[in-house]
């Protein structure tokens, strides 16, 4: 349940997209043609039908939410160059910031940094502790080295169940986790 009260099985992906769920998935998924900044205008919030798309002006308040989000995902000096340009890391950087841009209750985070480099996922851990301070954040990840730079409370799920609950170390040393 999200809030304590919506059952999340019973609603399509964009119905939950639109309860303030954002997720990413371990591929990043970005506009390889746009500008960073365009990928995330395109991104921001607002009404999707076809005459406000075709006829919207950027606002002064949507301009500062772009500047804001490039500082946060640490690529405002890249701004305009093209997403294909970027580096694995940084097109996962790019898309978190486009999850950013719908102003999000929730980010699920599925192996975020799954192919970066050790100093890329050095940075992710400190970007997606940032992002935390003001959103709730779940990452599902494997790399345990990863998990432990963030610092945060373990959930460890076996076949749809909490199998154990805690520090990294706790969870490391439950039996019935190092059984599964």
């Amino acid at each position: 349940f999200f809030d304590g009260q919506v059952d999340l099985t019973r609603h399509d992906e964009a119905e939950i997209a639109m309860m303030g769920i954002g997720r990413k998935f371990q591929k990043p998924t970005v506009f390889e043609s746009h500008t960073i900044e365009e990928n995330l205008m395109l991104a921001l919030k607002g009404p999707r039908s076809i005459f406000p798309a075709l006829f919207h002006r950027r606002s002064a308040a949507e301009a500062r939410r772009i500047d804001d989000i490039l500082g946060i995902i640490r690529l405002g000096d890249k701004r305009a160059a093209l997403a294909a340009s970027l580096s694995h890391g940084q097109k996962q950087w790019l898309e978190i910031g486009m999850l950013l841009a719908q102003d999000p209750k929730l980010l699920l985070v599925d192996e975020p940094v799954a192919g970066m480099t050790d100093a890329e996922t050095e940075e992710t851990a400190r970007l997606l502790k940032d992002i935390a301070r003001d959103h709730s954040v779940i990452v599902v990840e494997h790399d345990m080295h990863f998990v432990r730079e963030l610092g945060v409370k373990v959930t460890c799920l076996h076949e749809g169940s909490v199998l154990s609950e805690g520090s990294l170390d706790f969870v490391s040393a439950d039996e019935r986790v190092v059984e599964v």
